[in-house]
């Protein structure tokens, strides 16, 4: 008989991955993924990269290196992260990981003594929640609106949870709800982390995927006193494969994390590393990037639209303005019914109880990416949807 720990005992598969079994089935449109548009990865010029690197580096691309990562695509990020004041060269120091996941399950490691408060939104990534749940935290739900986390409700879970590790926030086009934390609520959010002394762990995977309005500064940007953790990635930005990310925070920090990550993966991938970097400084990283964006722009029009023509009006949808995700939202009833109905007529949906602190509680909510799936999926499955959702609403 097999005793598990404690802490990874209780951790259940994601909900989202368990759905995804479903979409084993050619037959099934997949709402319910997070990937990245297949037209969207730059496959010639990662061969062409990789070819030169193999030929040109090989030995470099194929040994061991060091963990706090590849020098010079540290030092890419550094300059490009201080250009847009995430970085303070003095004070601060970046550390490359496997993918943004790996720098939030860091943080959970180094800072979340078992037991403690991580302050989430609510409902949010279940990729980290459950690296939280991994190191026994106590995951702590703020309620959000189309501006973001609550400041008068943030405050209130900071006051009942004095041993608060840190609150964890994903500002720019939210997954699940697509949603963009607004100005001046990235300034209260940081305001209440300096008057409780809590850390913020800020989440950025998305943000250079804007399609529509204005950029917002980051919450790092705004940040004087060294209170924010900041994770970067290229895994929507390039390739989720090549595993990526990177971790922005105080010198005594990352030093810290660098102890952590020796335990575990010794250093990120460093072949992809150097791919990443011969990537941003050889190719023009910004008409790609533009290219992404357009992509990213229609599937998400194309599918509004067809939710506002076929849904009844009863069910409200976010309208993003970038990212991968939007969000509806049902009127009443059962939602878990509703995804299970839908996977029945070959459309997968995640329910939004998967991205709750506590999977038991009630969401009238469910995500759909738009991202994966083809413009005729994206047509045929929301006519599925619709034909759904008018049998019970």
């Amino acid at each position: 008989m097999n005793a598990f720990s404690y802490r990874i005992a209780g951790v259940q598969p994601s909900a989202i991955r368990e759905i995804l079994k479903s979409t084993a089935d050619p037959n099934v449109i997949s709402f319910a993924a997070g990937n990245p548009a297949p037209e969207a990865f730059p496959v010639e010029e990662i061969r062409r990269i990789s070819d030169e690197i193999l030929t040109e580096e090989p030995i470099a691309a194929l040994q061991y290196s060091i963990t706090e990562g590849y020098p010079k695509l540290r030092e890419w990020l550094k300059d490009d992260m201080e250009t847009k004041g995430n970085f303070r060269r003095n004070a601060e120091d970046l550390i490359i990981t496997c993918g943004a996941q790996q720098a939030i399950e860091t943080c959970a490691k180094i800072f979340c003594n078992e037991g403690e408060a991580i302050i989430c939104e609510n409902h949010s990534f279940i990729g980290s929640l459950n690296a939280f749940r991994s190191y026994n935290a106590r995951l702590v739900g703020v309620e959000t609106d189309n501006d973001g986390m609550i400041p008068e409700k943030l405050e209130k879970a900071l006051k009942d949870n004095p041993r608060t590790a840190f609150i964890y926030v994903i500002p720019n086009f939210q997954n699940p709800t697509g949603v963009t934390t607004s100005l001046e609520r990235r300034k209260a959010i940081l305001e209440l982390a300096y008057k409780y002394n809590v850390l913020i762990v800020e989440d950025n995977p998305y943000g250079e995927l804007r399609f529509l309005g204005v950029d917002v500064p980051n919450i790092k940007s705004m940040d004087t006193r060294g209170h924010v953790i900041y994770a970067g990635s290229f895994s929507k930005v390039l390739s989720p494969g090549l595993r990526v990310g990177y971790m922005i925070a105080e010198k005594n920090v990352i030093a810290k994390a660098t102890v952590a990550l020796q335990t575990s993966t010794v250093h990120a991938n460093i072949w992809a590393q150097m791919v990443a970097y011969r990537f941003v400084t050889e190719t023009d990283f910004e008409a790609h990037l533009e290219r992404l964006r357009d992509i990213y722009k229609n599937k998400c029009g194309l599918m509004l639209n067809s939710l506002k023509f076929s849904m009844p009006m009863s069910i409200s949808f976010t309208e993003p303005e970038g990212g991968l995700f939007l969000w509806g939202t049902l009127p009443k009833g059962d939602m878990n019914a509703f995804c299970r109905a839908a996977v029945a007529e070959k459309v997968a949906v995640v329910p939004g109880n998967a991205f709750l602190m506590n999977e038991k509680d009630i969401s009238y909510s469910f995500r759909l990416n738009y991202s994966t799936p083809t413009d005729e999926q994206i047509e045929k499955g929301v006519e599925i949807l619709a034909k759904v959702a008018r049998t019970m609403y």
